[in-house]
């Protein structure tokens, strides 16, 4: 029976607050500081993730929880606008909508978040249907929502046993832990770990991103690692491929990771070998880039092939 869905996304989505760019520490003691550009706009990882793949021409459905608020209704209306499928996305009515204000200075970034419904979500917030009727599913933002990555196991294998394939986008863990030990298990299936490098060399307990790839798909998933200025790299437990990053003049990077991963899946679905997919995926990245906020800036698909050198060679 055909899938309805490409793609199943589970986690969080929330406006971010975008404020930026600083230029110099930020100040305590009632100062007032000017900045730039100020944006609100649809954030989370997976909210992010979802609208790129939606952009790329998937069939996209998100599967969270949010409050029952402005903010909330907000978060459905921006997903909606950009083809994503919000049926299955929870309202709370007691607990609010996350919130996000991401403060900017040169290339890094602070992230402040009132979790609000993130700790509450979990398995029940993920229909059973969207399991089986999914080619791929996708979470995000796993130590945030403890709940949500206790059960993460299960619901892959659930979707592995309809004929899915998994992946798996960890972000950063506010609580400095990592806990490797605990993702032993939601590793095992996991068909692809999609960390940056930092993440990746934290969740190994390795200086370098190479040798963190190279740990990490010992465990079992084919493991792609974005790096930034120098590009993305990928190991399937065997070889390691790597591909530069794409050409462009950042105009602010909030959710250019999460654009990666929905060049990085929708690139896997369409049956691209593992460089070509990298290479796709590294252009959603930085494409991403041209406008302030997660997802204003998102390319087609088209878009996104302009922008790899395969497509420039064969032209």
């Amino acid at each position: 029976m055909p899938h309805t869905y490409d793609l199943l996304v589970i986690g969080d989505a929330n406006p971010d607050v975008v404020l930026g760019p600083l230029d110099g520490p930020l100040e305590f003691g009632q100062r007032e500081q000017l900045v730039a550009t100020g944006l609100l706009t649809l954030g989370g990882s997976a909210a992010i993730m979802a609208c790129g793949a939606a952009r790329l021409g998937l069939r996209v459905a998100l599967a969270g929880r949010i409050g029952d608020d402005g903010t909330g209704r907000y978060v459905r209306s921006a997903l909606e606008e950009r083809g994503v499928d919000t049926s299955a996305l929870r309202l709370d009515p007691e607990l609010a909508t996350p919130l996000t204000t991401v403060l900017t200075r040169g290339d890094d970034r602070a992230i402040l978040t009132a979790p609000g419904t993130l700790a509450a979500t979990g398995p029940d917030d993920v229909p059973k249907e969207l399991l089986r009727d999914s080619r791929h599913v996708h979470a995000a933002s796993y130590f945030l929502m403890p709940a949500l990555a206790a059960a993460l196991p299960e619901l892959f294998r659930t979707a592995r046993e309809h004929g899915a394939r998994t992946s798996l986008d960890t972000n950063d863990d506010p609580a400095g832990r990592w806990d490797p030990a605990g993702m032993a298990e939601v590793l095992a299936v996991t068909d692809i770990l999609l960390p940056n490098a930092r993440e990746a060399c934290a969740l190994a307990g390795t200086a370098a991103p190479e040798a963190a790839a190279a740990a990490l798909a010992a465990r079992g998933p084919l493991v792609v690692v974005k790096n930034g200025a120098d590009g993305a790299l990928a190991h399937d437990g065997t070889a390691l491929l790597r591909t530069p990053a794409v050409p462009v003049l950042p105009v602010d990077t909030v959710g250019a990771g999460d654009s990666f991963d929905a060049g990085f899946v929708a690139a896997t679905l369409a049956g691209l070998p593992t460089a070509a997919a990298l290479e796709l995926a590294a252009a959603c990245g930085a494409l991403s880039t041209r406008a302030h906020g997660g997802t204003p800036a998102q390319p087609t698909w088209d878009e996104a092939a302009a922008a790899t050198t395969s497509y420039q060679e064969n032209q």
